[in-house]
């Protein structure tokens, strides 16, 4: 049993516009990776393994077939790389209201225990 509550409206949310009509497992990680892609405003401040990041776009389709993933730029001293890090990996910095709430929506349906099935 999962120690995170349910949420009627974040449910609702999920079955309604996320996964509807998604019979397959490629079909709930395709409405995710939509969903997110459409809902997270990018670029936006993070924290990833410690590290202020900033995650500047979703990671292709294909590497969101089973997770959800992001490109973070991160930058140390003048180096700078992007990463492609699991978005439950990160912790959101300063983010408007329909990022915050994407975010928190994929972290619950994790959260339950949720997969692609």
């Amino acid at each position: 049993m999962t120690a995170v509550a349910e949420d009627a409206e974040r449910e609702e949310r999920i079955d309604l516009e996320i996964i509807v009509d998604a019979y397959t497992a490629e079909e709930q990680a395709m409405g995710w990776y939509y969903y997110l892609e459409k809902n997270l405003n990018f670029p936006f401040p993070a924290y990833w393994n410690g590290s202020a990041v900033e995650v500047v776009e979703m990671s292709s389709e294909e590497d969101c077939e089973r997770d959800m993933f992001v490109e973070v730029l991160y930058k140390e001293g003048a180096a700078e790389d992007i990463f492609s890090v699991r978005l439950s990996d990160i912790e959101v910095g300063d983010v408007d209201d329909k990022t915050a709430e994407a975010i928190a929506d994929w972290n619950y349906w994790l959260d339950r225990g949720y997969e692609f099935s």
